[in-house]
């Protein structure tokens, strides 16, 4: 079996693409797609065990793929490693800025630590990227970024530290868009909604009972699927997104248009799209994209 992607064969073709916090989740399918279409994969993490993990996968698919491990809050370990990658694989042609994490607790049960842990992971940490991949590449060569936030648009109720961090990071993006738009940079990204994967298994169970009666309340009566998320972000990349740049694409099954005013009646006509080929799925995350 190989990735089934809408987009053609060998749209990437010797393209290198660097895709942070590539060992698990979204970044791992995203890594998948883009090799199948043919890219360079480089692909980044904390833990090198996971990323061993993901480039056997690959390899075995066929594709290529490095990996390299640290951790995109350490200034130093960056400009590092984005130099050990350039000096290895040439230009970094494409970026996405997937790594990220966060935990759920109320505003005012949230220390100090615990506010910037966040921010760092998801805010300080692609800057860090994006500003190195800037300036060791995309300045000479050009490229594009693509920076994976979240639906944090009508507020983010027990995730605030998170939507503080994605909102910073959609302003960011705004920013970098113009600032490096004449060193031939496009800078956008996707903010999905609640999607099915691996990650979901980590909440208490109190927590898993709250994501599946709000499954219930979207339009598509289902979470979006890691596959969903892929295909923005490989549309994004791609040629066909040439006039968009310092946008954010929504992938969220049109949750923040929801209304308390209406109820979305019962139904399974907005079938989930699955492209990957590998994808595992706890029996808690199956029965939420179902």
């Amino acid at each position: 079996m190989s990735y089934s992607s809408v987009f053609k064969n060998n749209l990437f073709e010797g393209q290198n693409v660097l895709v942070t916090g590539g060992g698990s989740g979204i970044g791992r399918c995203i890594a998948h797609e883009l090799s199948a279409l043919g890219a360079s994969i480089i692909i980044t993490g904390r833990s090198q065990d996971k990323l061993d993990q993901v480039v056997a996968e690959i390899t075995e698919d066929g594709g290529s793929v490095i990996s390299i491990a640290f951790d995109i809050r350490d200034e130093d370990a960056v400009k590092s490693a984005i130099a050990k990658v350039v000096d290895t694989c040439g230009p970094i042609n494409h970026l996405v800025n997937n790594a990220g994490g966060q935990f759920p607790a109320r505003l005012e049960d949230i220390s100090l630590k615990g506010w910037e842990a966040v921010v760092k992971n998801n805010l300080t940490g692609g800057f860090l990227v994006s500003r190195e991949v800037m300036r060791q590449s995309m300045r000479n060569s050009g490229g594009n970024i693509v920076n994976i936030v979240a639906d944090f648009w009508n507020s983010m109720p027990n995730m605030g530290h998170s939507g503080a961090a994605r909102a910073g990071m959609v302003s960011f993006t705004q920013t970098a868009a113009i600032e490096w738009a004449h060193h031939g940079i496009r800078v956008n990204a996707v903010a999905p909604g609640l999607i099915a994967s691996s990650g979901l298994d980590t909440y208490s169970d109190e927590r898993k009972k709250v994501i599946s009666t709000r499954s219930k309340k979207m339009p598509t009566k289902r979470l979006g699927t890691e596959s969903e998320i892929s295909a923005a972000v490989v549309f994004l990349l791609c040629p066909a997104s040439s006039f968009l740049t310092g946008e954010t694409l929504r992938v969220d099954g049109g949750v923040p248009n929801t209304n308390i005013n209406y109820d979305i009646p019962d139904h399974k006509k907005l079938p989930a799209f699955e492209g990957f080929h590998r994808a595992e799925y706890s029996d808690f995350v199956k029965s939420l994209k179902e």
